[in-house]
């Protein structure tokens, strides 16, 4: 999908949330999607599977066929290389920046060598009190941990398929 379509269609999305005057939150509470996820969709950074699509027009009434078409296509995972400069993405960077080598010194402790999915992956924004009574961000990060293997030339199927092969 172009730049300038996708563009279009996550335009026309969001109208159609705005119009319901519905928050991600409670869009999430009527799916059972999350509502990083249901953001995701909205703005063509998710594919919408068959089986949630009742749920998700049910929930925005005003979705077009035409709309839930797009919505189901694979989408063009992008981003705005600007973005980084809207002040909330600058401070999640910053964080992960901060946090990240303790973070991946502990995921390295507690699982081994490898690392935290990002396809098979939840995320989820929640708002607290904090104990001063403040209201406080929690951002959920949940992904599968995939360990990395050692790359033995006996376990490489390329290779394998390569030795059974025979030359023209």
């Amino acid at each position: 999908m172009e730049a300038a379509t996708k563009q279009s269609v996550t335009n026309r999305l969001l109208t159609v949330k705005s119009v319901s005057g519905k928050t991600y939150s409670q869009l999430a509470a009527e799916t059972g999607l999350t509502n990083v996820y249901v953001a995701q969709l909205l703005r063509r950074q998710a594919q919408l599977k068959p089986e949630t699509v009742p749920k998700l027009r049910e929930a925005l009434p005003a979705l077009t066929e035409e709309l839930i078409a797009a919505m189901m296509s694979p989408p063009w995972r992008s981003y705005d290389p600007n973005l980084i400069q809207e002040p909330t993405v600058y401070r999640l960077n910053e964080a992960v920046m901060h946090f990240g080598e303790s973070i991946k010194e502990i995921i390295n402790e507690d699982f081994g060598d490898g690392i935290m999915s990002a396809i098979d992956f939840y995320c989820s924004v929640d708002k607290v009190k904090g104990v001063d009574g403040n209201n406080r961000v929690v951002v959920t990060l949940d992904g599968k941990y995939l360990s990395h293997s050692e790359q033995r030339t006996e376990n490489m199927v390329s290779r394998l398929n390569l030795k059974g092969s025979t030359s023209e």
